[in-house]
């Protein structure tokens, strides 16, 4: 079997590719990156990226075709990857999430690919709260990062036929510890507050849902989506990808995170307008197509991983919203340092 993870040198890439090297021993795995976050390693001190056969450096907009001969499956996970980097760059979102997954796609069935795995989002279903919503019901993307996820899916369903699976895994909030650490999601940021200050800050009041899942089993579901075969459900399959016990408002999280950093302090912002980026997620689907694939991390144990891993770091840092562990910052600074220009290609330049 031949693979090719593109976007591997994420908070996510490190997982998968371990996961696959541990799955699929005599596989030959291929990462390709732009190499963003490549410096933003965590408590390792090897490179995850010995478990490749082949990293290769380069940008998605412009994928080289080569790179497909023989490959058996593709997973997408390259992606301008969250709300406020979408908002600071919402072409060059629509042009990596959306034009350069379809383009992506559309070379992999050309190339006789047999499974393409595209890393979606729950984000899609917008203001939602009001009950769980499953696969069939109306999107509502509220951000530049969920229409360009909605986007993508609706160009990719059509490629798929009998010859070419195409799966939309379409995730939980990401969480937990990885290699290439992120400390711009809301369980991890909670973990970093506590850990640095003992001081959890929301935004918000509180009140907004969030469906959670850990990095580890996106890895699982990636592997399983990689091996679907279009028997089940369909050559094209858009489906939720968690489980219905990571449903959690954003006040219980902090204290559940909290609860096990003793001393830290849970603040809300009562006065702060409503936020509209709140649903609960139905992940029968899921469980039903995929029974051996399941989540396997809870809340509680996520946390201790995160807790454990910020230990390791000898983590103190009361600044790090403004770290290489937080990708908004990370590409400022590559900007600052004249490595990147306006639509974020690479100058190969310092200034």
């Amino acid at each position: 079997m031949k693979i090719l993870i593109i976007g591997n040198l994420g908070y996510i890439g490190p997982c998968v590719t371990h996961r696959f090297r541990t799955s699929f021993p005599q596989a030959e795995l291929i990462g390709f990156d732009i190499g963003y976050y490549a410096q933003s390693l965590s408590a390792t001190n090897y490179l995850p990226e010995v478990e490749l056969d082949h990293q290769v450096f380069g940008d998605v907009r412009k994928f080289p075709e080569s790179l497909l001969e023989n490959v058996d499956a593709v997973v997408n996970l390259a992606a301008i990857s969250n709300d406020p980097m979408g908002n600071e760059y919402e072409q060059i979102t629509m042009a990596v999430n959306y034009a350069a997954a379809v383009r992506l796609a559309e070379l992999c069935k050309i190339n006789k690919v047999r499974n393409y795995v595209f890393a979606s989002s729950c984000s899609i279903y917008g203001s939602a709260s009001e009950s769980p919503k499953n696969e069939s019901d109306a999107l509502n993307p509220l951000t530049a990062y969920a229409r360009s996820k909605v986007a993508a899916e609706q160009a990719l369903e059509p490629l798929a036929d009998e010859n070419f699976n195409v799966t939309c895994l379409r995730f939980a909030t990401a969480c937990g510890f990885s290699n290439r650490l992120r400390l711009d999601l809301v369980l991890n940021d909670f973990a970093a507050g506590a850990m640095a200050n003992h001081l959890i800050d929301i935004l918000s009041d509180g009140s907004p849902w969030r469906p959670m899942i850990n990095t580890k089993d996106m890895a699982r579901a990636i592997e399983w989506g990689i091996q679907r075969p279009h028997e089940i459900a369909r050559p094209f399959l858009a489906v939720n990808t968690g489980s219905n016990e990571w449903n959690n408002q954003i006040r219980p999280l902090a204290e559940a995170v909290a609860q096990q950093i003793p001393g830290t302090t849970v603040s809300l912002n009562l006065a702060a307008p409503a936020d509209k980026r709140s649903y609960q997620i139905n992940f029968d689907l899921f469980k039903q197509l995929a029974p051996d694939y399941q989540p396997e991390w809870d809340l509680k144990h996520t946390i201790q991983e995160l807790k454990e891993g910020l230990e390791t770091l000898d983590f103190h840092d009361v600044n790090f919203r403004q770290s290489p562990f937080v990708r908004i910052y990370a590409l400022t600074r590559l900007r600052e340092q004249g490595l990147l220009n306006d639509n974020l290609e690479w100058t190969r330049l310092a200034s």
